[in-house]
């Protein structure tokens, strides 16, 4: 069912946000970067002639926290809406049902937070009932939750069997991942950085086969050498990964996928952006160094296979880019997707640190695509099925 062309005039619709925002000690928002992803949805629905009802989860409560109530959200939203909006003190129960059975076309209910009730988490059927008793249509918008079974993003489309959809951030970020892993065109790049491999093999092998490339960068790259027998100094290793790191390496060879290591290295005599610095040959790191960042000469091999690729996956940064002086690699990383993405190549920006940089460097608006997924995004590319895509497809 797809959401452009479904009419939602005089309809209750369910949908579930990511309102997940920071808050400042004045309970003010910080960064209201995933209440603005959802303005389309939500503007469709009520241009449509729709009733708007909203719910989503903030931070993770314990004991129903005044701090963690959806109520101080509601005047950004209706900024953003330039709309009233109605709080709802509950997300279930008679009074919050009295509040959105009543409500005329084109109005707005926000219902009060979800983890109030420890019955989300579980994926509590009851509880899912309770809340679809709202709506006549459930549209689940909240891509950063797809990968957790929660009874609003998993268990509550069971009771929708004929009218659940993906609103737009769903809809983007799906299409955008299956182009990369699915339908995309070659020679197709993965831009793997971060700090350890651990956290990343999943993805790895799952992008072997499917990549021509995969650029490694950042701290995990050190494994990779340190393994191959090279010298790191006390650059940060995973020394029970290093077996794993060149079987990673001979599979890559099997499945015709050319795995890219940096040659040379920034390193700095300390953890700190003050620190003494010297470019080295990445496996020659003298004793008590730490490579910090990718050196010049893996820059400009990195920005070649970049300019030769025509779909790009980017997924970790490649050095510490928080600090400006070992951010080098990473910013011409993001340059450069950014000048290939406007002659045709579709890159696509994912990851919490990934999105940090891009954001940082004001090329967000210069890419494709850029997820706001998170965890959900890398158990996409890991290959896992997430409840949350797999209950609206069913």
């Amino acid at each position: 069912m797809n959401f452009d062309t479904y009419d939602f005039n005089g309809k209750k619709a369910l949908v579930r946000v990511d309102f997940n925002v920071p808050l400042n000690d004045q309970l003010e928002i910080t960064d209201d970067t995933r209440m603005q992803a959802a303005v389309p949805t939500m503007k469709k629905i009520l241009a449509d002639g729709g009733r708007l009802i909203l719910m989503s989860h903030l931070g993770r409560p314990k004991n129903n926290e005044p701090e963690f109530s959806l109520r101080h959200l509601v005047n950004h939203l209706e900024h953003l809406l330039s709309t009233p909006v109605k709080f709802a003190d509950n997300c279930v129960g008679d009074d919050a049902l009295d509040l959105t059975s009543g409500m005329q076309n084109g109005e707005v209910v926000l219902l009060e937070n979800l983890r109030y009730h420890k019955e989300e988490t579980a994926g509590d059927e009851f509880f899912a009932g309770q809340l679809a008793e709202h709506a006549d249509v459930y549209v689940n918008d909240a891509f950063g939750t797809a990968h957790r079974a929660h009874a609003s993003t998993a268990i509550i489309a069971r009771f929708f069997p004929h009218d659940k959809l993906f609103g737009k951030i769903m809809e983007g970020e799906i299409t955008a991942i299956d182009k990369v892993l699915h339908d995309s065109e070659k020679p197709v790049t993965a831009i793997i950085g971060g700090a350890k491999v651990s956290s990343k093999i999943s993805i790895i092998e799952n992008l072997l086969g499917r990549m021509d490339h995969i650029l490694i960068g950042g701290g995990m790259a050190f494994t990779f050498i340190k393994a191959q027998g090279g010298n790191v100094g006390s650059s940060l290793t995973e020394d029970d990964k290093m077996e794993l790191a060149l079987d990673i390496l001979k599979a890559a060879k099997e499945k015709g996928t050319q795995i890219h290591l940096p040659t040379d290295a920034i390193a700095a005599d300390a953890f700190n952006n003050e620190a003494n610095r010297q470019t080295c040959a990445i496996g020659e790191i003298p004793d008590g160094w730490m490579g910090l960042d990718i050196g010049p000469d893996s820059v400009e091999q990195y920005k070649q296979v970049i300019e030769n690729s025509k779909t790009i996956l980017w997924n970790g940064p490649m050095g510490v880019f928080e600090m400006e002086n070992f951010a080098q690699g990473t910013v011409a990383v993001a340059k450069k997707l950014a000048e290939v993405t406007q002659t045709g190549t579709f890159t696509l920006i994912g990851g919490g640190d990934s999105v940090a940089a891009i954001n940082q460097f004001n090329l967000a608006d210069q890419v494709s695509y850029v997820s706001t997924g998170g965890g959900a995004m890398l158990e996409y590319l890991e290959g896992k099925v997430l409840p949350g895509i797999a209950a609206v497809r069913e």
